[in-house]
């Protein structure tokens, strides 16, 4: 069985409060328990993972780092616009791992800092702006590139 960690950053477990015009509706309970059925429906052991903190999300890469041949599906929220950390420990985790990004809203269509993204080179596939359909597109796009 292959082995994906979903990681979302700050702000993320407020799905379905915050800001609904731009994050829709769902909420981050439903989207998890949604996620999960749909993963191990693709046949994957799933790992989840939220925190608002950046260092545990550096520490929890870490952690996942050691592994090989597996995947991260990762929403890093405002640091993809701010933390070099998290890029390091990214670049640390896809020398035997791969990263697909994911981001609910377009970045590209928001203010102008969130233009700048420190981890998209590092990844190999990006789903933004497909609100939280983006997450399924992405456990899509890893089943057919095992």
């Amino acid at each position: 069985m292959n082995n994906v960690s979903l990681i979302n950053g700050p702000n993320l477990n407020m799905l379905g409060i915050r800001e609904i015009e731009i994050y829709g509706s769902t909420s981050y309970e439903t989207l998890i328990k949604d996620f999960d059925v749909a993963a191990k429906k693709l046949g994957f052991n799933v790992e989840i993972f939220q925190s608002n903190i950046e260092g545990e999300l550096v520490q929890y890469i870490q952690k996942l780092s050691k592994l090989n041949n597996n995947w991260i599906i990762i929403n890093p929220g405002a640091y993809t616009h701010t933390s070099i950390a998290l890029r390091d420990a990214l670049s640390i985790f896809i020398q035997n791992n791969k990263v697909v990004e994911v981001h609910v809203s377009s970045p590209n269509n928001r203010e102008s800092f969130r233009k700048i993204n420190l981890i998209e080179d590092l990844c190999e596939k990006s789903f933004v702006g497909l609100g939280i359909q983006g997450y399924f597109e992405a456990l899509r796009y890893i089943s057919e590139h095992l």
